[in-house]
C-alpha cells in the first residue's frame, strides 16, 4: 500500500460566497489528531501528518480491518475522543497522543476510547481515487466504512454552509470545513478548494498599558494589560 501519501490541508478562510454555496460540502471541523490509515485485510496502519506511525497508540481501532470486509484502502480522517454530546474533546484526547507502550495504549483505550472519523479516501482496492471530484470520494466513503464502535463517517452537508457554521457556534465546535465539491484530493498541499472557518470569539477590552516588543517582536508590542468591565 501508498505510505508515501500526506493529508490534503485547507487554508483559514470565511464561508464561500452565497451564489456558490451549492457547489460546496461542509463538515463539522473536529478537535482531534488527523491521521491517513492504511487498512488492509489483517491490518491497520496509522499514519500521521508528519509521516510518524501511531498504529501502537491506538489499538481499538485495529478492527476496522475487519470492518471493511477484506477490502484495502488508505482513509483520511481525524482521531478525536468524543463526548456523550457528540462534541470533540482535545484536552482528552492529549495524554494517548504520544504513546508508544503496547501495555499503556491498551490501558488508556479501555478507559478514554477514540473514534476514528473518516472524511475521505485516497485508494481503494489498490487503485488511487486522488483525481476523482470530492463528491464521488464522499459517496464512495460513504458505501466503505460502516459505522462501529470506535469508527465513523463524519457527516457532511452539500450547501447550507451559513446554517451549519451557526450550528457549530450553537455546540461550541471550533468551527466548519467547506470542500469544492469538484476538488481532487492534493497530497500534501494546502488549497484553497477546503476552507477553515473559525468560530472567532471577541470581548471588548480596555488596554491599560504594553511592553515594547524585543527580537523578532521588536517592530511591534511584547505585551498587552488588558481590562474588562465585570
Amino acid at each position: 500500500m501508498a505510505t508515501d501519501l500526506r493529508p490534503m490541508l485547507a487554508v483559514s478562510g470565511r464561508l464561500p460566497p452565497a451564489r456558490e454555496d451549492d457547489a460546496w460540502s461542509y463538515e463539522l471541523k473536529w478537535d482531534g489528531v488527523r491521521m491517513l490509515a492504511h487498512v488492509a485485510p489483517s491490518s491497520v496502519r496509522l499514519i500521521g501528518r508528519s509521516g510518524i506511525d501511531a498504529t501502537i497508540a491506538y489499538p481499538e481501532l485495529a478492527g476496522l480491518s475487519s470492518a471493511l470486509g477484506g477490502r484495502t484502502a488508505v482513509l483520511d480522517g481525524e482521531v478525536a475522543v468524543l463526548g456523550p454530546d457528540g462534541s470533540s474533546d482535545f484536552g482528552a484526547l492529549a495524554p494517548r497522543m504520544h504513546v508508544r507502550s503496547a501495555t499503556r495504549a491498551a490501558e488508556l483505550a479501555a478507559r478514554v476510547p477514540v473514534t476514528y472519523i473518516v472524511c475521505d479516501v485516497l485508494r481503494l482496492d489498490g487503485r488511487s481515487t486522488i483525481a476523482l471530484p470530492y463528491a464521488q470520494r464522499r459517496t464512495l466513503v460513504e458505501g466503505l466504512v460502516p459505522t462501529g464502535p470506535h469508527w465513523q463517517v463524519s457527516p457532511a452537508f452539500a450547501g447550507g454552509g451559513a446554517d451549519l457554521l451557526e450550528a457549530s457556534r450553537r455546540m461550541g465546535v471550533e468551527g466548519i470545513l467547506a470542500k469544492r465539491l469538484d476538488s481532487p484530493y492534493r497530497p500534501g498541499q494546502r488549497s484553497t478548494e477546503w476552507v477553515k472557518v473559525k468560530n472567532l470569539l471577541t470581548q471588548e477590552v480596555v488596554i491599560g498599558g504594553y511592553t515594547t516588543g524585543e527580537g523578532r517582536r521588536a517592530s511591534t508590542f511584547g505585551a498587552l494589560l488588558l481590562g474588562v468591565s465585570a
